[in-house]
């Protein structure tokens, strides 16, 4: 069930889940991995970065809450 306050996020039962199909090529999983590797390389002695690849992002602006922006990487 949908919340009609749009400034209320959907809870875990609302959100969207995996269908098990593969969407992603070699290419488009390569890529965040290397980006990642580089990451772990550079800043491998700090703590304060954070890095998730096909992840879902909740925002209050735009059309609506309750559709999510999904990054390549972020």
């Amino acid at each position: 069930m949908v919340k009609s306050d749009p400034r209320q996020l959907p809870s875990s039962a609302e959100l969207p889940c995996s269908d098990d199909t593969p969407v992603d090529n070699e290419d488009q999983n390569f890529i965040p991995n290397l980006l990642l590797f580089l990451l772990q390389y550079i800043w491998a002695n700090r703590n304060d970065w954070f890095f998730s690849v096909d992840m879902g992002v909740y925002h209050t602006t735009g059309v609506s809450p309750l559709v999510p922006i999904v990054p390549d990487g972020f």
